[in-house]
């Protein structure tokens, strides 16, 4: 038996930085997806092995599964409807499955996601033979929630073939959890996310199992409906930065200048509840859409400004929005700055030959560029690879 999963990333749309100071952030899907497929092993295959292939980082690992049953004996006690926190002696016995693989040093960061994997799959369907392979069109360590998107996609299809979710897989192509087995796959997610991140905030895997947008302040997490088609270019500026010393730098920045940066969150605030606002409210009329466009622009180039006070801004993005600036583009950067990735803005009526110059352009400086639709479905899932 096969189930296919896929879940989106996601990108945050205003309010990074700001949102640890107490401000509202909104985050949206992206229509760029990990995928995951789990084949069980039958009777027949004669094969008693656990096989992960990682097919983006060209990595494979394959376990007996009577190893893991001696390295985890508990696990096939653990109840799928119930998502358990792996524990740090749990955690260095999965460690002990990954010594006979050479990870090279350019992947190690991938070892976390390995132990998060089979922390999943084992508390989950126990010990039962089977293949997965994961694919991915979301560049990974450039904050697009490539980790969170693994998770999601990886504790759907794992869900999907236990008794622990109900879903109608008689209908065509891909279909939706429904909003109680969405909120257990997100929480077993948040539980590969610890692994991973050891404090995640949860933000990234509840918008990539819920999809659309969520706005969030003071760790209160509210889903809300897009009632507007929004497409952004993504420009990978390939720039690896370190998320937590940025934000020291920005408290930093607010402990010498507490008066100016409490202004800046407050304006933040106001951006973030006026975006939210935006995308709920209804179009009639292409004059209302272009309208509509416009004010998110200025947010945007607000955004950004403020961004910019904040000490997060880059050389690289700088480059970008410089680039499209001279296409009269607005664009911002999404997530902790210092590298990473640029949003811009691409309006409705956008003719596909300056969207085709401006990424040649961006692609000539070196940078990776994605489009894709903002606010999009979250997890997904289907059987036998049916489309």
């Amino acid at each position: 038996m096969e189930v296919r999963s896929r879940a989106p990333g996601k990108i945050i749309l205003a309010g990074e930085h700001a949102v640890v100071h107490g401000s509202a952030a909104v985050a949206a899907s992206i229509g760029l997806y990990t995928s995951v497929s789990v084949r069980l092993s039958s009777p027949n295959d004669n094969d008693d092995t656990l096989t992960l292939h990682l097919m983006d980082v060209g990595l494979e690992f394959s376990w007996p599964v009577g190893r893991i049953k001696e390295m985890l004996p508990d696990s096939v006690n653990n109840d799928a409807s119930s998502p358990a926190t792996c524990c740090e002696e749990t955690t260095k016995l999965i460690l002990t499955a990954l010594k006979d693989f050479k990870i090279p040093d350019a992947k190690i960061g991938i070892a976390s996601g390995v132990i998060a994997f089979l922390w999943l799959y084992t508390s989950i369907l126990g010990n039962k033979a089977a293949k997965v392979i994961v694919s991915s069109e979301l560049p990974l360590g450039a904050g697009l929630g490539s980790s969170a998107a693994f998770c999601v996609s990886l504790s759907g299809a794992l869900l999907a073939l236990s008794d622990s979710v109900q879903v109608d897989f008689d209908q065509e192509g891909w279909v939706s959890f429904g909003e109680k087995d969405q909120q257990l796959a997100n929480r077993w997610a948040f539980e590969g996310e610890k692994i991973i991140h050891g404090k995640p905030s949860g933000i990234d895997n509840t918008v990539s199992t819920f999809g659309n947008m969520i706005k969030f302040k003071s760790g209160v997490l509210t889903c809300i409906k897009s009632n507007m088609t929004l497409k952004m270019l993504i420009t990978n500026t390939k720039v690896g930065r370190n998320t937590k010393a940025l934000v020291a730098g920005v408290s930093e920045r607010k402990n010498r200048h507490p008066d100016a940066m409490a202004s800046v969150f407050t304006a933040v605030e106001f951006i973030s509840n006026e975006f939210a606002s935006i995308i709920q409210s209804t179009s009639c009329s292409d004059d209302e859409v272009v309208e509509k466009e416009q004010r998110i622009r200025e947010l945007m180039e607000m955004n950004q400004g403020l961004l910019q006070c904040m000490g997060v801004s880059h050389a690289s993005i700088e480059t970008v929005l410089q680039t499209t600036c001279k296409y009269q583009l607005t664009s911002k950067l999404t997530g902790a700055g210092g590298g990473g990735c640029v949003l811009t803005l691409l309006p409705a009526l956008l003719s596909a030959t300056v969207i085709d110059k401006v990424i040649t352009e961006l692609e000539q400086c070196g940078f990776q560029c994605l489009i894709a639709e903002i606010g999009g479905n979250g997890l997904e899932c289907r059987f036998d690879g049916r489309s």
